[in-house]
């Protein structure tokens, strides 16, 4: 029983360092986007703020968050998502 509680512990742990090393480069992603993308107005303010919540997020520890936020984002900008 202790090993298995030991095990679901560094599954949390590895699970919540693979989403904080996602954040960067869905930000890279966005980032590039941003360079040449035809989206326009409304929907470019949107997606700049959520790259932005996203960064946020990411800094203060809360990835799940962040990759939400840059999904939502990359969604905009009209970029298949990386998993």
């Amino acid at each position: 029983m202790r090993k298995l509680a030991l095990l679901a512990v560094g599954m949390v742990f590895v699970a919540s360092s693979a989403f904080a090393f996602h954040c960067p480069t869905d930000m890279k992603q966005i980032d590039e986007a941003l360079k040449s993308t035809k989206v326009s107005g409304a929907k470019l303010d949107e997606a700049k703020k959520l790259r932005a919540d996203g960064e946020a997020s990411h800094k203060a520890g809360k990835h799940q968050d962040s990759i939400d936020a840059l999904h939502k984002a990359l969604t905009i900008l009209g970029v298949a998502i990386v998993k």
